[in-house]
């Protein structure tokens, strides 16, 4: 799922890449007054991509001076458009505040607003008090806090979301109360290039390990813990003075000589005390009373370090890094591991490099995995398990394998193998199957004429090569990480049917009839060609009336200018079908919550990590639907189906739509990972990602894992998908019928 403020301000994403800073004005022009080319200089217009808005400067209707911006509805199908300026400094300070005046006339299906984004860290805007109808010029004003050295970017602007005119004038921007233009900007010291310098190591890291005895596992364990922790917390570490996978190849040789405690922390000591003197810091502030997730450094007591090198580590936790990191940055309390590299030239890493990859994921998750407490395993038990794993492998689908299970042991849908060399090569039996009661069951079966499907949808496969389908589940389960067994099947069904071979032999269940066939294999990219063709050619629109008074919604191929159409054309109905048995194409979870409540409401909550403090996520935003003053609530049923495909945004829209006021969710358990991804890189040019932020309901109640669990349990069965039916969309419609009698 990606931020909730995607949506908000997804506008100013266009000015991130395409904006120049210009230094050559210290005038930001923030009333207008200084033109070129007949716009405001400095200013960049997001034009609607179907053009129904006009962006134009005003001389008549003005708030002070010679002009103001309007924006203008001037086309058939409501959208968003807006106008931004990217700030060419960045500024230090507790409270930014972006204060100007609005005038509208006749704004309806939406509103007009201000915005403000600091890039990567917040956004905000005027969501839940947006200014609607006729109004007189009115002044505004917008905050945000934690102006920060992580900032890149601030860009602030002007929204117009609906039909309608807005004007925009007087513009100010202040920081702790002093207006911007007379700051003197913050210019953040850069990162050392001694690290993207280093090369040493880059044709391997030429570590060999000696047997691995239990002794010589535990200082392996207790040196990943401290190398995760020096790359976090030192602060010489964390400017980029040093290329930290290097220096774990630097230290490796020496530290694997140790033969007793004293000797291994003697070298961790020296180690340590190589990158200098730790100032003390002046800014760090202890973990906070009210965190949800608190650091975990336990280990630095329960090992059997020397008491010198447990107060070394100590030492440097009390006066860790503040601020920008070389490693880690943090958007919006999502994690971006920067300046990692995958190394991917050998097919099989070396030694050190495999070691490199479980210590680099073990870290990432140990700081900076909101969910980490969730995970089946004892997290802190898992690095010692899987150092032997590492080192023994002996070949590519081997460290394949075992980068694959270490990913398992997070218990997250987001996080699984993304590169996995050849798979796409293996062919395809062209049918859709999953699992429907506990069986493996024939959905669709991909042939240009029915007469060739060599099964038939609701045929129950039994067994594949003459092995039981319970026994191959058994023996893939580890290969598929999921968060829930929901998840896990519906992974594992799509490929359970694909080979190396042209041909495969089936036993399954037609008609209350065993039978056996030998089914064609073919091409994965002819398998998905057939899969994805209907879609690719249904062309519908994302909405349409089951009856008269029964409005259905796909958010499989809704678009945001739908939003306002659906809104009008099904307000007289008695019930509302809303289908996100899929992936959303665009986010709607707010445009069109807001449909279904009366006033505001809570709807979820956040956990995000503080790289000031790895290990550390705390409560950071209560979010609400909103409601606009001159929308109507719908007075009918919503009913919102889910099940196993339901995942991340999905599950996020479904806990947007639940807040409405009448609202039932039915269908099975959703795929349980939700909040926003962060991509992982591993030597050998793996990839995987993670859920990056943690989200629950307002009172706490996890969705992690647990997924969205529906209000009435409804699932397909065997005989239901011979017969062709969909049994979740008639149980919602019986569901609306009875609401309305």
């Amino acid at each position: 799922m990606k931020a909730k403020y995607i949506l908000l301000f997804s506008f100013f994403f266009l000015f991130i890449t395409c904006c120049k800073h210009d230094h050559t004005y210290s005038n930001l022009n923030l009333s207008f007054e200084i033109v070129e080319n007949g716009m405001p200089k400095g200013w960049s217009i997001s034009y609607d991509k179907q053009s129904n808005y006009s962006v134009s400067l005003d001389s008549i209707n003005v708030k002070s001076g010679k002009y103001a911006i309007i924006i203008e509805f001037t086309g058939d199908s409501v959208g968003i458009q807006s106008i931004s300026l990217v700030l060419p400094n960045n500024y230090e300070g507790k409270k930014i505040t972006l204060s100007g005046y609005i005038k509208t006339d006749n704004v309806t299906d939406g509103y007009a607003e201000l915005g403000m984004y600091i890039y990567p860290i917040r956004a905000v805007n005027m969501l839940h008090n947006g200014v609607t109808g006729t109004t007189d010029w009115k002044k505004y004003e917008i905050t945000l806090d934690s102006i920060s050295e992580q900032i890149q970017q601030i860009i602030i602007g002007g929204i117009l979301r609906g039909k309608g005119k807005m004007w925009i004038d007087g513009l100010e921007i202040t920081i702790d109360g002093k207006n911007v233009e007379k700051i003197q900007p913050y210019i953040p010291e850069p990162f050392s290039e001694k690290a993207k310098n280093d090369k040493e190591f880059d044709k391997g890291s030429h570590i060999v390990f000696p047997e691995l005895t239990e002794q010589k596992i535990e200082d392996l364990e207790l040196l990943g813990r401290i190398w995760g922790f020096l790359k976090y917390h030192h602060p010489a570490i964390v400017k980029g003075n040093y290329n930290w996978d290097y220096e774990l190849f630097r230290i490796l040789p020496g530290y694997l000589k140790a033969t007793n405690n004293q000797q291994r922390d003697k070298i961790l000591i020296k180690w340590i005390n190589k990158y200098g003197r730790i100032p003390k810091c002046k800014t760090c502030q202890p973990t906070s009373e009210s965190a949800f997730l608190e650091p975990d450094l336990s280990w630095i007591e329960k090992s059997n370090s020397n008491l010198k090198l447990k107060d070394l580590l100590y030492k440097i936790y009390l006066n860790r890094n503040q601020g920008s990191h070389y490693y880690i940055a943090m958007n919006d309390g999502n994690p971006e591991f920067t300046n990692e590299k995958a190394y991917g030239t050998e097919k099989l890493p070396d030694d050190g490099f495999r070691l490199l990859a479980l210590y680099r994921f073990w870290n990432t998750i140990h700081y900076f995995f909101p969910y980490k407490h969730l995970t089946d395993k004892d997290w802190n038990i898992v690095l010692n398990e899987y150092i032997p794993y590492f080192i023994n492998v002996k070949n590519r689908m081997e460290y394949e394998n075992t980068v694959n299970f270490l990913i398992g042991e997070v218990c997250d849908s987001h996080a699984f193998l993304q590169k996995e060399e050849g798979i796409d090569a293996i062919g395809q039996v062209p049918a859709l199957v999953g699992f429907v009661e506990n069986k493996l069951v024939v959905l669709e079966y991909y042939a240009e004429k029915n007469e060739y499907a060599e099964l038939k949808k609701g045929d129950v496969i039994t067994h594949i090569e003459g092995k039981s389908v319970e026994a191959i589940i058994d023996s893939l389960k580890r290969y598929f990480p999921a968060s829930n067994e929901a998840a896990r099947l519906r992974d594992i069904s799509r490929e359970i049917l694909r080979t190396k071979k042209n041909y495969i032999f089936v036993d399954y269940i037609s008609s209350r009839t065993v039978e056996q066939k030998k089914l064609y294999v073919g091409s994965r990219d002819m398998y998905m060609y057939y899969r994805y063709r209907k879609e690719r050619e249904d062309t519908a629109k994302c909405y349409k009336f089951l009856n008269k008074d029964i409005g259905y919604i796909t958010l499989k191929r809704i678009k945001n200018t739908d939003v306002g159409i659906i809104k009008e054309k099904f307000m007289n109905t008695k019930g509302i079908i809303i289908d996100i048995r899929n992936y959303p194409s665009a986010r709607v979870d707010f445009s069109l919550g807001s449909y279904f409540v009366s006033n505001p409401t809570l709807f979820v909550k956040f956990t995000k990590g503080n790289s000031d403090n790895p290990g550390e996520f705390t409560y950071k935003d209560e979010t609400v639907i909103p409601k606009l003053a001159n929308e109507e609530t719908y007075q009918g049923k919503l009913v919102v189906i889910v099940n196993e495909e339901t995942q991340s945004s999905a599950e996020f829209h479904a806990m947007a739509f639940r807040a409405g006021d009448n609202t039932t969710i039915i269908g099975s358990q959703t795929a349980g990972a939700n909040g926003n991804v962060s991509t992982v890189v591993l030597p050998g040019g793996l990839e995987t990602r993670i859920s990056g932020i943690g989200v629950y309901y307002p009172d706490g109640r996890e969705t992690q894992r647990v997924g969205i669990v529906p209000d009435i349990e409804v699932k397909p069965t065997i005989n239901g998908i011979r017969e062709g039916r969909d049994e979740l969309l008639e149980k919602a419609i019986e569901i609306i019928k009875q609401g309305s009698k």
